[in-house]
């Protein structure tokens, strides 16, 4: 799927419903949001709050017809025999593992024996690793996350994702020099094909559809406060639909 003529669009989910819209879509593959999770239980994000609630949602989209990758943070721990247990319980196709705890980045070396050990204890799984050079402000240069996500591809790392870079230059130089599929988030006013002829090869949507879902819900009662057109949203019946058909697969 990292290998077609456009790059793989992988929204992101934060709970069964809004992953049920993307299937219903027609996204072959889903992905969920640190973020979203984080945020529904009102914790803020990277804080290591969203362990449990990721187990718990891995399991409730495990029966859905589509690839789930899940946003593990980083991996909510230091150790790396830890993170592989943890990833090894979780009934996805992949996971995207954060090379920075606390908003620092961590020694390359340090995330790379993360990679290696979840790819011993779980081969089949696709691990996005997650160069925060960028993303933190932090060793911001093209060498810098060459070297970094040439280290997790050497231990095992399936992808790399660089949220952050943007500036088509600097695109083209990562996508030259490492050797795995490259990931970035969304671009406003870049199309898929834009950044195919980049070497960009998937492209995620981050928190993007969960804080525009915060955005939508604030429309809708501020339209009804003023008098205003309220806003398009998906019939009642249609959602119920789908819940229902989520509960009698699940039992």
């Amino acid at each position: 799927m990292h290998h077609r003529a456009l790059p793989l669009l992988l929204p992101n989910a934060w709970d069964v419903p809004s992953a049920l819209a993307l299937v219903a879509a027609g996204f072959e593959a889903v992905g969920t949001t640190s973020f979203g999770v984080a945020s529904s239980l009102g914790r803020p994000d990277g804080a290591r709050a969203t362990r449990d609630a990721n187990t718990a949602l891995a399991r409730a989209l495990s029966t859905l017809d589509c690839h789930i990758s899940m946003d593990v943070e980083d991996g909510y721990a230091d150790d790396p025999e830890e993170i592989a247990g943890y990833v090894a319980a979780l009934p996805v196709a992949g996971v995207n593992i954060e090379d920075s705890t606390a908003e620092r980045l961590v020694p390359p070396a340090a995330y790379a024996a993360k990679v290696a050990a979840v790819k011993r204890r779980c081969p089949g799984i696709f691990v996005n690793a997650r160069v925060d050079t960028y993303w933190l402000g932090q060793d911001a240069t093209v060498e810098s996350t060459v070297d970094r996500a040439a280290r997790y591809v050497e231990a095992g790392a399936d992808g790399v994702f660089v949220p952050g870079a943007t500036a088509p230059d600097v695109l083209r130089e990562l996508t030259a020099a490492i050797p795995a599929p490259v990931n970035v988030l969304v671009l406003p006013g870049r199309s898929l094909a834009e950044l195919a002829e980049l070497g960009i090869r998937r492209v995620s949507t981050g928190s993007l559809p969960y804080r525009a879902a915060m955005h939508a819900a604030t429309e809708v009662a501020l339209a009804v406060r003023d008098g205003r057109a309220v806003p398009d949203a998906v019939p009642y019946a249609e959602i119920q639909g789908r819940l229902v058909g989520y509960a009698a697969s699940v039992g």
